[in-house]
Formats: structure tokens, C-alpha cells, sequence
């Protein structure tokens, strides 16, 4: 390839690029369009073309291109690579979600109600090997957490605040140990 003044071109290890201003033997003087001027040996240098030009856009890491394109290429997996899909039982401990009124209902009865809930959705998800649980608890006065959290000793778990992000401060995350010995 021989380049001659004019020439739009690209540097290889670089993000630079630029027109050929001047040619003195090996060495090729490039203007980069903010006016600057780098000398480059004729092997470092490869000439653009208009399509090439748009090409280029992606080697520059904060072009919003490139990063519509990270964005929607996701990598793709292998044949024998498993995808693992977890099953995350939800429980909504809130009292309105268990049952149609609260006429009649105190708060002891309420409370045994939504904890009753709770031991048989764990000893559900023990049986059905299912291995993570969220209750939903909501913030409150920290009551309901606190008798969940005994509750929970009782069972081979861990447990744990659940994703801030996801449910807020109202909710304990349960992994359930599937070999407890």
C-alpha cells in the first residue's frame, strides 16, 4: 500500500486518526482532525475509506454506538453449558394478602396467622427441594421479622436481609440447605 498526501488514515495501535500531511522517506507526518500533527512510520498506518471511516467509530470506547452495541450482544453460550434457572418462592407475609378481612382478627391472632404461613412455605420448599425463599414482611414495628427470624433457627436455613434493591427493608432472603448434615 502506498500512501500519498491527502490519504485519510488511521493509526493501528491507536485511536488516532487523520489526513497524510507529509512524506519524508519512512516516516509520515498525519494531522488528526483537532489539528494536531504525529509522525508515524508507514507500517503503523493504514488507509481509510469512506465506509471504513463509519467503521472506526467503534474504537473509540465512549461512542454511543459502541455502547448500544455492548448493551445488545450478549455472549452466547456454549452447547454444553446448562442454564441454570433457580426457583425463588416469593411470600407476601402482609396480612391483606393472606386473608379477605381482618374483622374479628387481634394482632396475636393476626401474627400466628402470617407466621403459620410462613413455617408451611418453608417445610413446602424443604420438600420440594427448593432452595431459596423470600418473605415479604414489611418494615413496620420489626415484630414480624423478629418472630420470622425464630422461626427460621428452628429450620436447617440461612437467612438473611433481602436484595435492598428489589424488595426494600421489608424482606428476609431464606437458603435452604439442602444436605444438613
Amino acid at each position: 500500500m502506498r500512501l500519498e498526501i491527502g490519504h485519510k488514515v488511521a493509526v493501528l495501535d491507536d485511536v488516532l486518526k487523520g489526513i497524510v500531511t507529509n512524506i519524508n522517506g519512512g516516516v509520515i507526518s498525519v494531522k488528526t482532525t483537532d489539528g494536531m500533527i504525529f509522525n508515524f512510520h508507514e507500517s503503523e498506518l493504514v488507509k481509510i475509506g469512506q465506509e471504513q471511516d463509519e467503521l472506526s467509530k467503534f474504537s473509540d470506547i465512549n461512542n454511543d454506538l459502541l455502547k448500544e452495541k455492548m448493551i445488545t450482544n450478549k455472549p452466547k453460550k456454549s452447547f454444553f453449558q446448562k442454564e441454570k434457572h433457580e426457583v425463588i418462592l416469593e411470600v407476601d407475609l402482609h396480612i391483606n394478602k393472606l386473608v379477605k378481612s381482618v374483622r374479628g382478627l387481634d394482632n396475636y391472632d393476626m401474627l400466628n396467622l402470617q407466621l403459620d404461613t410462613a413455617k408451611s412455605k418453608v417445610e413446602f420448599a424443604i420438600s420440594k427441594r427448593i432452595s431459596k425463599i423470600v418473605f415479604i414482611h414489611g418494615v413496620g414495628e420489626g415484630v414480624l421479622k423478629s418472630e420470622l427470624h425464630y422461626l427460621l433457627n428452628k429450620y436447617p436455613v440461612r437467612y438473611y436481609d433481602a436484595s435492598y434493591k428489589k424488595y426494600g427493608l421489608g424482606a428476609t432472603e431464606v437458603h435452604i440447605l439442602q444436605n444438613p448434615n
